[in-house]
């Protein structure tokens, strides 16, 4: 069976910059992977070309077999589901957090779409998966942070895509907040039907147990990738972070010391 993502030696130049140098990976079925690198890596870069809102100089990926470019990208992006705290200023302050989640069977912000009852019954549905049943009449303004970024695990899934990307999910939540986040998608991450997930993060404390595959980037290129207990290591870390590391375990997660305060 095609892959879920296959990326092939992509590149992207902007003037005399390079962004993103030859990066080649493969997301295959039943694989969770989170991204790490330092700002300015090409993280950001890297999910916008496979979103499509960005293009790509060299190189090509394809989404199930579909090669971008050579197929119908709307149709094609519905398979995609994204997580990003750049939707929060699209969205309407009056929209409801039902409205929300219907607004990604379209793949559209602040829905315009004709909706019908099944719609808006799928959407209550997804929101009562994540707790927040009793909110859905609630509008955007007066959710909390941690409450928008559930709003938009919802909304992403609402197409039923094959990959979920969630792009610094976490950014902006306090530690209650996040933890209940966390655990909220290492629940999802373990359903039989859940898509392929991609996190991206700085942050190694929020890679849960369920995250099978790790991609570290450097300047712009793949310093490692594969499985996470080959990849998530002090020495690769360390590289990727341009600082002395060293990864510790806590139980069943992650974290980081700088080796000099060990």
């Amino acid at each position: 069976m095609a892959p879920i993502l296959d990326v092939s030696h992509l590149r992207v130049v902007r003037g005399r910059t390079t962004i993103l140098h030859d990066v080649s990976w493969r997301v295959a079925r039943g694989e969770h992977w989170v991204i790490l690198g330092a700002n300015g890596s090409g993280k950001t870069s890297l999910l916008k070309a496979l979103t499509g809102f960005l293009s790509a100089t060299a190189g090509e990926f394809a989404v199930l077999g579909r090669r971008y470019g050579a197929s119908d990208w709307r149709d094609l992006r519905l398979q995609i589901g994204v997580v990003t705290s750049a939707f929060t200023s699209s969205i309407p302050p009056s929209e409801i957090a039902r409205d929300t989640v219907v607004s990604g069977k379209f793949a559209q912000l602040d829905l315009w779409h004709r909706t019908t009852r099944a719609d808006r019954t799928a959407a209550l549905r997804r929101l009562r998966a994540i707790g927040l049943g009793p909110l859905a009449d609630r509008a955007w303004a007066y959710l909390s942070q941690g409450e928008r970024q559930r709003v938009l695990i919802a909304r992403a899934l609402m197409a039923r895509p094959r990959l979920l990307i969630l792009d610094e999910p976490c950014a902006g939540l306090d530690p209650v907040a996040r933890e209940k986040f966390l655990v909220d998608l290492e629940r999802l991450a373990r359903r039989r039907s859940a898509p392929a997930l991609v996190l991206v993060t700085h942050h190694v404390e929020e890679i849960t147990p369920a995250f099978t595959h790790a991609l570290l980037l450097r300047r712009g290129k793949v310093h490692a990738a594969g499985r996470r207990q080959r990849v998530l290591t002090s020495a690769n870390l360390a590289a990727t972070f341009g600082a002395p590391l060293r990864l510790v375990r806590r139980g069943a997660r992650l974290g980081l010391r700088v080796a000099s305060q060990a």
